[in-house]
């Protein structure tokens, strides 16, 4: 099926997805507001086929073919031809509406309208286009590289067609789907990890638990892989606070509630990883 594909965003997600799906033959043109972001996106993509050549798990060449299929570009109508398009910019519902305006605008007929969004309602944002069928949640994982799993996200009015489509494309990049039939904010996964990383935050922050310690109760007791508390580090903070803030409005329900040293952190510019601290230090 590899195609054209589209992908709006450079940062760890849509590097990530322009990385698997080049590496899946896909002709990629991976799009961003300047040339720095871009710059920054195959830095990231480079230096992680840099690490799978290192050990391994990929060739230099196969790298280097990788790299080659990807384009970058300041001007979002270069989606015009793409088969699919994967947005992943910022989970702000405004600045996707601006985006998803302009793609209803510019793509081609039959083009699959993709969001990596994490917790906004695939509904709210296929809402702004004349083509809602064409709309589908394609919400990958971080690492992308790493992690196997999407969610395909139905809203109210995508097509069966368009959710094939969507499924098509991620298993053929190498991730095992699941679908979720209701257009819920936050969907399953981060309905979950959410309501978890709540409670987390709030028993550190009245005092019950360090962070390292309630990472390793997560890891030795229920065998996750990575405590929440490093795993909201590597995502970021800011977030998993939009990402809670959009279930909370969405339900009402206090449990998704951001604590207020989320809200503190996030002021502050402790976001994580990528500002050098976050619950942990960098």
């Amino acid at each position: 099926m590899a195609g054209r594909l589209a992908v709006i965003g450079s940062g760890l997600m849509g590097s990530g997805i322009a990385q698997v799906s080049a590496q899946a033959g896909w002709q990629v043109t991976m799009r961003d507001i300047d040339d720095a972001s871009l710059y920054r996106g195959v830095s990231a993509i480079r230096d992680s086929l840099g690490r799978f050549a290192a050990k391994g798990k990929i060739s230099e060449e196969d790298a280097e073919e990788t790299l080659s299929r990807i384009t970058t570009t300041t001007d979002l109508d270069a989606a015009a031809d793409a088969d699919i398009v994967v947005e992943a910019i910022f989970e702000r519902i405004e600045a996707k509406h601006e985006v998803f305006r302009t793609l209803d605008k510019i793509c081609k007929a039959g083009a699959v309208l993709g969001t990596n969004t994490s917790a906004i309602p695939i509904t709210q944002i296929a809402a702004v286009t004349a083509r809602p069928e064409s709309v589908v949640g394609i919400h990958f994982f971080s690492p992308v590289p790493m992690m196997k799993l999407v969610e395909l996200v139905r809203g109210y009015q995508t097509s069966d067609d368009t959710l094939a489509a969507a499924r098509s494309y991620a298993e053929e990049v190498g991730k095992t789907c699941v679908e979720v039939k209701r257009d819920v904010a936050g969907f399953v996964s981060n309905r979950l990890f959410a309501a978890l990383v709540v409670e987390a935050i709030k028993l550190v922050e009245t005092g019950v638990v360090s962070a390292a310690d309630l990472d390793t109760v997560m890891k030795l007791g229920f065998g996750h892989t990575m405590g929440p508390l490093a795993t909201v580090d590597l995502t970021g903070i800011d977030v998993l606070l939009h990402a809670a803030q959009n279930i909370y409005h969405d339900t009402g329900d206090d449990k998704f509630f951001p604590p207020e040293l989320m809200q503190r952190m996030v002021t502050a510019g402790d976001l994580g990883r990528k500002t050098g601290k976050g619950f942990y230090s960098y």
